[in-house]
């Protein structure tokens, strides 16, 4: 939601010149997320200009009613927020059994305990850093800790799930959670999408961060 809609292609193009790994799309409802922003319409015209994975985070209230839609745009992730569906274990079954990477995403204030029943049905989990809603916003530095607390329980379970991060991820908070345990990012306006650069420029900068 950080892009030039009025230039989309053009800026997919760049981007995926610049060799980034996915593109996030953020859907919000008004209701789970104090804002409105994409649907599938416009994730079905990312996925015409670009063959990179398109990920999927639902900001939504009742996210299993929707999953079977943005499936059909052909997308790789989904992700979909623990505090937004009474039955969390079934949506992200519902996600895997169309052949997609399911995510559970969690906000700042949620705690890590209910991870433990939907493990086996969880391919990523998404650390808000901010609060869900808006670009801009301040990291919240205790979700460092959290972070790391993700990392020790998965490390416990012996699974492959991905910790990725989302809000204000750019070259202040990098170094800090990738100590943390963090191995998937969203880039937006604190790393990719700013006037300093280029976009091709923005994002070699931001791969030196992990060197």
């Amino acid at each position: 939601m950080c892009a030039d809609l009025g230039n989309l292609e053009r800026d997919i193009r760049e981007l995926d010149a610049a060799g980034v790994d996915f593109y996030h799309i953020d859907v919000m409802d008004g209701k789970f997320a104090p804002n409105f922003t994409l649907g599938p319409d416009f994730v079905k015209t990312v996925r015409r200009i670009t063959d990179k994975p398109l990920d999927i985070h639902l900001m939504i209230e009742e996210p299993e009613r929707y999953i079977d839609l943005f499936a059909e745009c052909e997308v790789e992730m989904i992700s979909i927020h623990q505090e937004s569906t009474p039955n969390l274990q079934r949506a992200l079954a519902q996600i895997q059994s169309r052949g997609i990477k399911a995510g559970v995403a969690i906000n700042p204030a949620t705690s890590l305990d209910f991870l433990d029943y939907v493990y086996n049905v969880t391919d990523y989990v998404v650390v808000m850093t901010v609060n869900p809603g808006f670009a801009g916003q301040k990291f919240l530095p205790a979700m460092y800790k959290k972070i790391a607390e993700l990392h020790e329980r998965i490390s416990t379970y012996d699974r492959d799930i991905e910790i990725q991060v989302d809000g204000n991820i750019g070259a202040e908070t990098i170094p800090g959670c990738k100590e943390n345990g963090a191995t998937m990012y969203v880039l937006g306006t604190s790393a990719v999408f700013n006037s300093h650069h280029s976009l091709e420029e923005n994002v070699a900068n931001t791969r030196e961060l992990f060197k």
